[in-house]
């Protein structure tokens, strides 16, 4: 299944609670759309938070981010890595 890494903006002051439960909400309804998160990153100065997941599309992987609250606009594939 292909690989993707996602960018999420205006995150301002995120914290590994709230990370956990924006990565919890995804994981919620993510079999819905065939959709498997791994693990997701934030940085609470920047306000950006990272996902990266597997899924049969980008397309599913915006449709559960759009869902659980945290829309995205920024979803790249990965299509090597070491």
């Amino acid at each position: 299944m292909p690989k993707f890494m996602d960018v999420h903006h205006g995150m301002h002051g995120i914290t590994p609670e709230a990370l956990r439960a924006a990565h919890q909400a995804d994981l919620d309804i993510q079999a819905d759309e065939g959709v498997d998160f791994q693990k997701a990153w934030g940085d609470p100065d920047s306000g950006m938070v990272w996902c990266v997941s597997e899924a049969p599309s980008a397309e599913a992987v915006k449709r559960i981010h759009e869902r659980s609250g945290h829309p995205t606009t920024e979803v790249y594939p990965v299509p090597v890595e070491a």
